[in-house]
């Protein structure tokens, strides 16, 4: 009965969270659809046939991607059509663009402009014209550069409508051109050079990355139309479509360029059908199951994803061999042997692959099959990863020294760099690295050239292995027999290598004193030039001497059997934990001072609890007089017996003890047991409620240092989120403590517990 209750619970919200995110197919926004589309062919309409183009419209762009014999006579498209999500009906909020296919005609182009970036100089070009044109139309707002899938070689045209709809106000349409057999594809297979300037030593390089990027305009139109075959008419494999949608852009470093996008997700799904692996009968949650456990677990990645359209023969090795050969994933389009993940890297395909593998777990182990984890819970860069680094290359040259493109951008090559160098540097120490630069395009850059892309920092995420790789001092490289490994260890370590024999014998290149990189954040935490954590020692040194005196206390009916402190700063999670005062010690003893001590002394609260005994009153009042009773002995036995500074109040007694206050506090388990009395007396219904109270703070305590035992950087991060929540006046709405038990959820949640590289909680 639980299982079809948590069934029914599940489907319900998916069938909600489907309402929430899926548009409207609505008269209104159809017609608004239309109207746009028809604007735009308006405008297009207005270009006078056989108008002079050159590489004056675009002419920084012409230029660095090094292309020549760009001008052409502008002729109209041949065709003008809606495709994307919207032809699929499975348009995902709050991104609502509608991709309109802008066929290039063939006489703006010679046999050979396939050689040296002449097609996407040429594809730009017949953009630029067509932007000036839309410009000039009243009925559209404002148009603007995009890229397609971050290659700003290929330039697409964002255009927001002039009228607004309500439900839908940040609607838009991208342009996006095609090239249906507009070159021979044997001149565009994968081993051909079709950049001339990419030669080593004379001798010409494959180009496969630019062949792609021609072939993908070529094809694009194929597979609209293959897409829409498959998805029309099926309902739950639209919504399957769309929950991948919600799930993968819930996941900012795996939906990116270089791994998944909604037109990937498409046609997975499509490979999956034709392969007969999702039949009509599934649900859209049991069709999601499917596709991530075929992502994260198939071997058939290993060769390529190959779909075999009816009636013919499976494609020849020899004709997959080149495309396993120059790219690490492989889905090859139904009509010809082009592979639509070409710009897909084998670091985000693994990065794809474990969060498949993680979404699984989340269905296998969650609540309502991990509906939160999979939909709700936002997993972006610094959720995913230890470290994140933010690498400003803005104005640098070396970026784009050999060129901005050749076979691919110098960006991708760049990324590649980075991910390379920090692989080797950091070795085992690291799980995943993961480096990515996004390019925005813009007026500026079609103008003046491609250098202004360098703005956007490069991001970098780092996952640790484990936290004694990562953070060990030492990093032993090749053993010195091994000639050729140690050259190229102390080629890339230079000066910080050297030779060092082991405790166990081992003679081997080494490194030490990596340093670690101190988080931009860490500056909030500091108290002048260092980190009053570090004091914590002396506090707790402090709170040992005084555990051991107040068991040794003998001269009191009931003897200490639990000290317990309960104040943030035992548990590493005070933003400023106090420091030795020079009043607070005891008498006879003087403390230096090194600087101007505070006007106050903040006091640490600390449990104790006495052994048991039947003698205690049954009442609540009494029970408190008889606790203020024995804090008062306490407090006469510390000064006595060690010379301890002690104030008394009715509730409490505060003790000196090496710089520090302490305030003692006293538990008897039977006030919980105890029930209110139903009375106006506000005295006994306060009363009543102080055993809870410590009760309820020891148990946070113990699970907080539990937690922070697990989870070395709990601590950093809940004294961060203090300082945040202090420094915008929040403190009087949220209590340390609940500060302390949103950061614990965030560590413990179902998702990132399986992230963490070790250990986990029972909390």
């Amino acid at each position: 009965m639980e299982s079809v209750a948590e069934t029914n619970s599940v489907d319900l919200k998916v069938t909600e969270l489907l309402k929430e995110v899926q548009l409207e197919y609505s008269p209104a926004f159809t017609k608004a659809v239309d109207d746009a589309v028809s604007a735009i062919e308006g405008a297009i309409d207005k270009i006078p046939e056989n108008l002079k183009v050159t590489a004056d419209e675009a002419p920084g762009f012409v230029r660095d991607i090094g292309a020549d014999k760009v001008e052409f006579e502008f002729k109209k498209p041949k065709s003008i059509e809606v495709g994307g999500s919207y032809a699929l009906q499975c348009i995902v909020k709050p991104e609502v663009n509608v991709d309109l296919l802008v066929r290039l005609p063939k006489e703006c182009f010679h046999e050979k402009d396939y050689l040296n970036y002449r097609y996407h100089a040429k594809r730009c070009l017949y953009l630029c014209v067509i932007k000036k044109f839309l410009m000039s139309s009243s009925l559209i707002q404002k148009v603007e550069w995009s890229t397609l899938q971050n290659e700003v070689r290929k330039p697409v045209l964002i255009v927001y409508p002039g009228m607004k709809l309500v439900e839908v106000p940040e609607f838009c349409i991208r342009i996006i051109p095609t090239a249906p057999s507009l070159f021979s594809i044997p001149k565009l297979h994968l081993n051909r050079n079709n950049v001339r300037a990419l030669n080593q030593g004379g001798i010409p390089q494959a180009t496969p990355k630019y062949n792609s990027s021609i072939l993908e305009d070529m094809f694009i139109e194929d597979m609209e139309e293959f897409l829409k075959k498959t998805f029309l008419g099926w309902k739950e494999l639209q919504e399957a479509l769309k929950l991948l949608k919600v799930w993968a852009r819930q996941r900012t470093p795996i939906y990116a360029y270089d791994c998944l996008n909604g037109f990937l997700i498409s046609v997975i799904l499509s490979y999956l059908v034709d392969r007969d692996r999702i039949k009509k009968s599934m649900k859209a949650m049991h069709i999601l199951r499917v596709t991530l456990n075929f992502i994260a677990t198939s071997e058939l990645w290993k060769h390529g994803l190959y779909f075999t359209p009816k009636g013919q023969n499976a494609i020849p090795k020899e004709k997959r061999l080149p495309l396993k050969e120059s790219f690490p994933v492989v889905i090859c389009s139904p009509s010809t042997n082009f592979n639509l993940a070409f710009r897909m890297t084998r670091v985000g395909f693994l990065e794809l692959q474990d969060e498949s593998a993680l979404t699984l777990e989340c269905i296998k182990k969650g609540r309502d099959c991990g509906f939160e984890e999979i939909f709700v819970t936002r997993v972006d860069y610094p959720a995913k990863y230890d470290h994140i680094i933010r690498l400003n290359l803005k104005g640098n040259s070396k970026v784009y020294a050999s060129g901005f493109c050749l076979d691919d951008e110098c960006w991708r090559l760049y990324e590649q760099k980075v991910h390379n160098v920090l692989i080797q540097g950091l070795s085992d120490r690291v799980k995943t690295v993961r480096v990515t630069w996004r390019n925005m395009l813009s007026e500026c850059s079609i103008k003046d050239g491609l250098s202004t892309l360098n703005a956007e920092p490069l991001l970098i995420g780092i996952s640790v292995s484990s936290l004694d790789k990562a953070f060990r001092i030492v990093n032993i490289g090749p053993d010195a027999d091994n000639k050729e490994e140690a050259l190229k260890f102390r080629k890339f370590w230079g000066e910080k290598a050297e030779l060092r024999r082991f405790k166990d014998g081992k003679i081997a290149e080494s490194t030490e004193n990596i340093m670690h990189i101190v988080d931009q954040l860490d500056f909030s935490l500091l108290y002048g030039t260092e980190d009053p954590i570090s004091s914590s020692g002396s506090l707790l040194g402090a709170f040992e001497i005084l555990s051991k005196q107040l068991r040794l206390i003998e001269d009191i009916p009931l003897k200490v059997s639990t000290v317990q402190p309960l104040d943030s700063a035992f548990r590493f999670s005070s933003v400023f934990p106090p420091e030795p005062h020079p009043l607070a010690n005891e008498k006879g003893t003087f403390l230096r001072l090194r600087s101007l001590p505070p006007s106050c002394i903040r006091p640490l609260e600390v449990m104790i609890q006495l052994e048991g005994s039947g003698n205690w009153p049954m009442d609540d009042v009494a029970i408190e007089k008889t606790k203020s009773a024995f804090l008062l002995k306490i407090g006469e036995s510390l000064q006595n017996n060690w010379g301890m500074t002690c104030t008394a109040t009715e509730d409490d007694v505060d003790v000196f003890v090496s710089g520090y206050a302490f305030r003692l506090k006293i538990w008897h388990e039977r006030g919980l047991t105890l029930l209110r009395r139903e009375t106006g007396n506000d005295q006994v219904k306060q009363v009543s409620n102080m055993d809870r109270e410590l009760y309820f703070r020891s148990q946070h305590s113990s699970m907080i240092n539990g937690l922070q035992g697990c989870y070395a950087a709990y601590g950093p991060v809940v004294r961060l989120a203090k300082r945040w929540v202090a420094s915008h006046l929040f403190s009087a709405c949220l209590v340390e403590e609940a500060i302390e038990l949103l950061v614990a959820y965030i560590f413990l949640s179902l998702y990132h517990l399986m992230l963490l590289p070790h250990g986990s909680l029972d909390f």
